[in-house]
């Protein structure tokens, strides 16, 4: 299943900007392991120093933005998991700007968060390897839109190279 292949149905319009980061000809579990494999060349880059370091007043550290994209992985999915197993379902949004206060990433090392990212990168691989053709054209609803299984996963690839693009240019440290 490649990502030029979703239709405009299976998601909603907010997540083009993801969506058109990412290459629209590779497979799901090939995609998913290669942006896991950029976001840790990424991270082999950061100083455990610079965990701490935000780019300005209000914005997120970059253990945080690490943290976020761990959960980001989570809910996806478990939300691909459940659509996967139950179409029609109505799930709720969440809102990632209460968790990362929540997250107390502050107390995280780098170690630690790289290992985690890659632990469940890898357990959302072979979700969606998982998953016939049938499970990842299956459809519920999210936040009140229209989604499919396998758009989630392509959604979370292109949310981790968008906070990638955004360490690149936002924060100094890489």
């Amino acid at each position: 299943m490649i990502a030029n292949s979703l239709n405009s149905d299976e998601y909603n319009a907010y997540y083009d900007r993801y969506l058109q980061k990412i290459p629209g000809n590779l497979e799901l579990g090939i995609l998913l392991l290669e942006n896991k494999e950029e976001f840790l060349r990424l991270l082999d880059k950061i100083k455990p120093e610079d965990l701490t370091y935000s780019y300005a007043e209000g914005k997120w550290t970059v253990a945080e933005v690490i943290q976020h994209l761990i959960d980001v992985e989570r809910i996806f999915q478990y939300r691909s998991l459940t659509l996967a197993r139950e179409p029609g379902i109505k799930l709720p949004g969440f809102d990632h700007d209460a968790y990362v206060p929540m997250s107390s990433s502050k107390n995280r090392t780098l170690k630690s968060l790289k290992k985690e990212f890659g632990a469940v990168r890898d357990s959302g691989i072979s979700l969606y390897q998982s998953f016939s053709e049938e499970m990842l054209v299956r459809k519920g609803f999210v936040s009140g839109s229209s989604t499919s299984c396998r758009a989630l996963g392509f959604i979370s690839a292109g949310h981790t190279k968008h906070h990638i693009e955004l360490f690149k240019e936002n924060y100094n440290i890489i």
